[in-house]
Parts: C-alpha cells; structure tokens; sequence
C-alpha cells in the first residue's frame, strides 16, 4: 500500500497509519521527527490504551511527535534529578562505589526502581 495518496475527487491528500488512511495537511509542512526514548514510548502505549481520543487527535493534528518528545525530555530530566537527590541523602558515594562495589548496585538500583514508579505515576501515566 502506498504511504500516501489524493483523491483527486475532493483534493484531499491522505497518508497510511497503521492500516488506515488518515487526511494530512496539505498547507502544513511535515512534522520534525524527534527521537523518542523509553520514557515517551511508554506514555505512547498508555495513551493508546486509556486516551484513544487524546490519542487520535495528537495522531490526527500531527503533534504527536512533538508531545512524546517533550513528556521524554521532562520525564528524563526529571528520572534523572531525583536519582541524584536520592543517591545524596541516602550517603551514596563514589567511595561506596570504590569499597563495596555490590552494596553500591543493589542501593541505586533500590533508588532507580523507586524513581521509575515515581516518573511513571508523575508523568507518564497521567
């Protein structure tokens, strides 16, 4: 199947998603691809999930790229400061890391599980 086509009928200019043909924007350049990370995949699946509208408009008005990208962007930045603030006021440091090497991996793995539910309750499943 062609990924697009027009209808000469009506004018309009179609593109496939998935199996189906939805209406793109003649007028509206194509959207910049950003790269998404696991973060933005992840608030995909939920979004096709549990918002179908919410979804389907973002898929329709072209700004889905632009929305995962920005709720990856945040939920890094945001996984990332609290793994920090965590690992700070828990006293995990570098010398840790130099002397008991397993207590040091089990500990921020402790921490890195606990901020991915935090993240995910935050942000990605909203």
């Amino acid at each position: 199947m062609e990924k697009y086509i027009t209808d000469e009928r009506t004018g309009l200019r179609y593109e496939l998603v998935g199996d189906y043909y939805l209406i793109t924007g003649d007028d509206e350049p194509e959207e910049e691809q950003k790269p998404i990370g696991i973060w933005g995949q992840r608030h995909l699946r939920y979004l096709k999930e549990h918002h179908r509208v919410r979804y389907a408009n973002l898929l329709t008005s072209g700004k889905m790229n632009a929305y995962l990208a920005d709720i990856d962007r945040q939920a890094e930045e945001l996984f990332l400061r609290l793994v920090k603030q965590m690992a700070d006021a828990d006293g995990i440091t570098e010398k840790l890391k130099a002397c008991d090497q397993m207590k040091w991996v089990g500990r921020m793995n402790s921490i890195r599980d606990r901020v991915t539910e935090i993240v995910n309750n935050e942000l990605i499943l909203m």
